[in-house]
């Protein structure tokens, strides 16, 4: 056969005609993943939509702005209603509750300050809803999130959305090279929500103006002590805080109730100084505060480590990459030094305020927009 007469790759990257590329969509019911449902099936792609249920608490399911409650299944199958494509919702309680809540609960009592929309991602969607897809016979699975696949010289590369304000990076690092084989991000490219929600608009969608998520799905009202408290009861007992310099300086309801870095809603005004939680000592049940200087950290350690480089991560000894240690916060320039496959030293060359044992640390290309992973940080110094 010459070399002209292969068939020509569709939109997805798959040499057969739309209407012949299976495609699943992970449906929130939010405009995002809507518009991506409705894109490709405008374009005639075999769209096969699926909704997780993955929760079940009371207020959470009347309340707009939280995602998989009861209101977007509702909207993600009027979607496919109106597109003529199947849709599916699948009972992923106990899994989620699993894989994601009780790490949550667990990892806040323990001090850190966990990030549960990254595990969800890397521990439901990515993998159990993945497999789904595998199991529909699907040759790809679509999402709504602001992220970009392209392909580089040894294969699909992760790299940062085009619009730098919605960018998901930081929740999608650990990624695997398989599963990024799989997956397909038809938003990354797209200038601002507001393409987005033009796009909406256009296909006719009725969640062209939803509002966008704003706390984690399980946590509506953004109380995380009071769902901790309820999971793990007995578990806000009260202590000390302590003054980096020893002097006690009043009593806390829970070290639960504080995260690193926290300034205001201490209970102990009265001082000269500005003070911060520096650190969570769950053992002795002593929150420790002290100047903003005593928040600057510059070396972080890291693991559970997911390498989407080139070369082997033990390759080198140093990777001159940036590092974002918050979501909100812009890449900072550090040397990445591997301790095992997984493990690795990070070194800032500018030291970060409050930075938690709990949140990523994700590596970014310095030079352009390429995403080499990350991992977890683990403990403070």
């Amino acid at each position: 056969m010459a070399l002209d007469s292969f068939p020509p790759l569709n939109s997805l990257g798959f040499a057969k005609p739309p209407s012949e590329t299976r495609v699943v969509v992970a449906m929130s019911g939010g405009v995002d993943s809507s518009v991506v449902a409705a894109y490709l099936a405008d374009q005639g792609y075999d769209v096969v939509g699926v909704t997780l249920q993955l929760y079940d608490h009371g207020a959470a399911l009347a309340k707009k702005g939280a995602c998989c409650a009861g209101i977007d299944i509702h909207d993600a199958r009027r979607v496919a209603e109106e597109y003529g494509f199947p849709h599916y919702v699948l009972d992923y309680e106990n899994i989620f509750k699993d894989a994601v809540i009780d790490e949550f609960a667990d990892s806040y009592l323990a001090g850190a300050t966990p990030v549960p929309c990254i595990r969800c991602n890397e521990r439901i969607k990515f993998k159990d809803l993945l497999q789904t897809a595998r199991d529909l016979e699907a040759d790809c699975m679509a999402t709504g999130h602001y992220i970009q696949r392209k392909m580089g010289t040894l294969g699909a590369e992760l790299h940062s959305a085009t619009d730098a304000s919605r960018d998901q990076s930081y929740f999608l690092f650990p990624t695997t090279p398989e599963q990024l084989d799989f997956l397909r991000f038809p938003l990354g490219h797209l200038p601002s929500k507001d393409a987005t929600r033009k796009m909406a608009t256009q296909y006719g969608l009725a969640v062209a103006d939803k509002p966008d998520s704003q706390d984690i799905c399980f946590v509506p009202d953004g109380d995380y002590a009071s769902l901790i408290e309820k999971l793990r009861p007995g578990a806000a007992e009260p202590g000390e805080i302590v003054h980096a310099d020893g002097r006690i300086l009043g009593r806390h309801n829970g070290v639960l109730h504080y995260t690193i870095g926290q300034r205001r809603g201490l209970g102990i005004g009265g001082l000269s100084e500005p003070l911060y939680v520096v650190k969570l000592d769950v053992d002795a049940k002593q929150v420790v505060v002290g100047g903003k200087e005593l928040l600057a950290t510059r070396k972080i350690p890291v693991r559970e480590i997911n390498w989407l480089g080139d070369e082997p991560f033990m390759s080198r000894e140093e990777w001159h990459l940036s590092v974002k240690v918050r979501s909100t916060r812009p890449p900072r320039e550090a040397i990445i030094r591997p301790i095992s496959a997984t493990e690795a030293e990070v070194e800032l060359l500018t030291p970060e305020e409050g930075v938690s044992p709990g949140q990523a640390c994700v590596f970014y290309a310095s030079d352009d927009s390429r995403i080499f992973g990350g991992g977890w940080i683990w403990r403070g110094y």
